[in-house]
């Protein structure tokens, strides 16, 4: 396997790891646009229900990407000391155990899917519709699984490149497939709002498919040869690299669910808002892009010049991405921030959405620089393994911070939708300020 990241220029290793990310994020960000504009022409309930739907199926695949995080560690470290034998071991185990945690969590999907949706405190007009969507979406999360822990595979021996062309072909398949099964072709009238669900099942099966082809390689060799073996050592420092991860994901996906809840329970302008923070979430994913892209690439660069001893390097490595990260982040929020208007009405139909949607982006965008800063680091640290410093900051910013004074600020002070987005902004600038700290501390290198 190549180790080569851990050698020569520091910018090309940046650069190499980090361009087939940026692909993969720009595809996902115009999937997820073209999904919720789709959502929009359908209905603002329909808008409002989706959003809702994907922050569920996000919550959830929290333990394939803990898993994920936890063998890309244990893999890029491996790959770095040029184990590749113990490598492969380690991946093949990892798949295993996603694909039972998968099936596990969609059964439990299927037999409280309606405690889920009334549990959120949704309004009453759209409760109908999301335990429906929610049942269709829920045939996408196993596919989902293997597409997750095997790109992290592939990122963690440096193959990047393959895991871009699994997914371009796993989201153009989606974006193909969206409007026909939603509006229909020809004669075909198509299935509405279950239409958007039934593409995104069609899609993560050929990428579940196409990520699993990638392991036939010579490279992969054994993979698919033998009977799994559970090693205890291997499953006990994945989990243990992997659960911090895992609950910090649920913190922040969570923290989400309760922000749509704090919204939704708002008496004037609920579904209007839950619709604007679907719309806000999604315009912002063309920032999160180069970020997340970051972020995976310094997990990576970090963990392999950690396994070849070479700490220094991945420490000055980590800090370049960031400061790069910082700078792109910041011109594409400017541009959106100029747009920002026109790009609303893009998304929505609805006047007041649009409204909604557009000073959503006017007091989000500002601080993203911030977020650029948490999530760069982030990724460094999660690639050191020091995954608990993660989890503590991004649990202290959601549950201490962001979810009090949302609620302080929207309804017991009455500022409704502007409380919520106030406090994004502030607890985003408080954990963009700890991550570094925290980075900069050095305990992430032991």
């Amino acid at each position: 396997m190549d180790n080569s990241l851990t050698k020569g220029n520091i910018w090309l290793s940046i650069w190499t790891i980090s361009w087939p990310m940026v692909i993969i994020m720009l595809g996902n960000f115009i999937l997820g646009i073209t999904d919720i504009y789709a959502a929009g022409k359908l209905g603002t309930e329909v808008q409002a229900s989706v959003g809702f739907c994907m922050q569920i199926l996000f919550f959830l695949t929290v333990f394939a990407n803990a898993i994920g995080i936890g063998t890309l560690s244990l893999v890029s470290k491996a790959v770095g000391a040029g184990e590749d034998r113990r490598a492969v071991e380690i991946a093949r185990q990892a798949l295993f155990c996603g694909i039972i945690v998968s099936l596990l969590i969609i059964s439990i999907l299927f037999l409280f899917g309606q405690a889920i949706v009334s549990l959120a405190g949704f309004p009453s007009a759209i409760q109908d519709l999301s335990i429906s969507l929610l049942q269709f979406y829920a045939f996408a999360l196993g596919n989902n699984y293997i597409v997750i822990i095997a790109n992290s595979l592939l990122r963690a021996t440096g193959k990047a490149k393959q895991s871009m062309v699994v997914m371009i072909i796993m989201n153009a398949i989606n974006i193909v497939l969206i409007f026909p099964l939603a509006f229909g072709i020809g004669p075909f009238s198509g299935f509405g709002a279950q239409g958007l669900a039934f593409a995104l099942v069609l899609a993560t099966l050929c990428g579940a498919l196409l990520s699993l082809l990638q392991f036939k390689s010579q490279e992969w060799d054994g993979f698919y040869r033998g009977r799994i073996k559970l090693h205890r050592g291997d499953l006990i420092s994945i989990v243990s690299i992997g659960w911090p991860s895992a609950l910090m994901q649920i913190a922040w996906h969570s923290g989400t669910l309760m922000l749509m809840g704090i919204l939704g329970r708002l008496e004037q302008g609920g579904v209007e808002s839950l619709a604007a923070l679907t719309n806000g979430l999604r315009i912002e994913a063309i920032i999160y892009l180069p970020a997340f892209a970051l972020n995976m690439a310094a997990s990576v660069l970090t963990g392999q010049n950690l396994g070849a001893g070479k700490v220094q390097r991945a420490e000055k490595t980590a800090w370049m991405i960031t400061l790069a990260g910082i700078a792109i982040v910041s011109v594409i929020s400017t541009a959106i921030f100029i747009a920002a208007p026109l790009i609303a009405a893009y998304v929505s139909m609805d006047a007041q959405v649009q409204k909604e949607t557009t000073r959503y982006l006017y007091y989000n965008l500002p601080v993203e620089p911030f977020m650029a800063l948490a999530v760069v680091l982030a990724g460094a640290m999660q690639g050191a393994g020091d995954t608990r410093g993660v989890m503590r900051i991004i649990i202290f910013c959601m549950w201490i911070i962001r979810i009090p004074l949302a609620w302080t600020m929207a309804v017991y002070w009455e500022w409704g939708s502007r409380g919520v987005w106030t406090a994004m902004i502030l607890s985003m600038i408080i954990q963009g300020l700890l991550m570094a700290l925290r980075f900069k501390g050095g305990k992430w290198k032991g």
